[in-house]
């Protein structure tokens, strides 16, 4: 056997030996740094430790090659310095790649677990896949321009299906840092009873596209973020779940106003003794409105405990005024029309 094949042999031999005993100093290394408090030297060690193994075994295999005799002459441009560049580059570009995945990885999912939403944990997931094949494609374009390969159709088909991908995604993307501005904005929360436009309900999930509300149907509407930004939200929980609820009384003319308002003034207080709800502070105020065509017109304002007992308060009021107003007397008018017949 030749000499230079002995050599070449030994010298993959010998590159083996190296890589393993790398192995063995990056399995101490990550088991040194499971024992700190920072992250980064984890981040390091998981980013460096395989591709450099890998690197130290393909530079002693390019190495062997290089031996006289090992590689045919029409094969000679394996064993170019080009190609020992490439090796670098996309050695470089290995450890790049994994070390910026891990830093979003890790630090991002941990900003991610302090919100209640998932949206940031699907924009964690697509920032590590948007990193890692913008540096691989980067590292290629580079072993590319390397090897001297011209590059500019790959720019060229690159350009043109991110402009059509593009096109294609201007809606999910709008939809995608709606989701981003409502989680930034926080104009309301998972559990939150709001309106937005027409809907009205409970959020029940706010998404990376969109947003889920639950009506009081108990069906689940669907609404795209980009359109929540641009409408009108009300949220009823916020700054605080107490709401004020209106009652309108109307009673016929003639009768005292001053004994409707006490007596209407008499039921809060009755509601807000016996039931669990409506608070005592704000205390309720009643108002006499207005003189109606058929009728003297009140208010009565209470404030409920929460925000999705505005029909429970209503009917505990409602039931106590119509049996205080047929204990006193008191006539809640209805429409009536008179007609009144000629005789000819």
């Amino acid at each position: 056997m030749d000499d230079n094949l002995l050599f070449a042999i030994a010298t993959i031999i010998l590159g083996l030996l190296i890589a393993g005993l790398a192995r063995g100093i990056v399995r101490w290394l990550e088991k040194f740094a499971e024992t700190t408090e920072t992250k980064w030297d984890d981040i390091i060690v998981a980013a460096i430790g395989t591709p450099v193994q890998v690197g130290i075994i393909a530079v002693s295999v390019y190495i062997a090659l290089k031996f006289p005799g090992v590689v045919p002459a029409q094969y000679a441009w394996i064993i170019s310095d080009k190609i020992l560049n490439s090796i670098y580059i996309l050695i470089g570009t290995w450890i790049i790649a994994s070390l910026v995945q891990d830093i979003i990885t890790i630090y991002g999912h941990a900003l991610a677990e302090q919100t209640e939403g998932d949206w940031d944990d699907r924009l964690v997931e697509f920032l590590e896949l948007a990193a890692r094949y913008i540096i691989w494609f980067a590292g290629i374009m580079l072993i590319l321009v390397n090897l001297e390969i011209n590059i500019t159709p790959f720019l060229a088909g690159a350009g043109i299906a991110g402009l059509a991908f593009a096109l294609a995604a201007q809606d999910i993307i709008s939809n995608f840092f709606g989701g981003a501005i409502i989680t930034m904005d926080k104009p309301f929360k998972v559990g939150d009873r709001v309106k937005i436009d027409t809907y009205y309900g409970d959020i029940v999930n706010i998404g990376p596209r969109s947003t889920r509300l639950k009506t009081l149907d108990y069906q689940i509407v669907t609404i795209p973020n980009n359109k929540i930004t641009s409408s009108y939200i009300v949220n009823y929980a916020e700054p605080d779940v107490k709401l004020r609820i209106t009652i309108p009384v109307s009673v016929a003319y003639g009768t005292d106003p001053g004994k409707v308002k006490q007596i209407l003034r008499e039921i809060a207080a009755d509601v807000i003794k016996n039931t669990d709800y409506v608070l005592e502070e704000p205390a309720p105020t009643v108002f006499f409105q207005e003189f109606a065509d058929s009728s003297l017109k009140f208010i009565l304002y209470v404030w409920g405990r929460k925000y999705n007992l505005p029909d429970e308060i209503k009917d505990a009021i409602n039931i106590r005024i119509a049996a205080r107003f047929v204990a006193e007397g008191i006539e809640i008018p209805f429409p009536q029309m008179e007609v009144r017949l000629k005789k000819e």
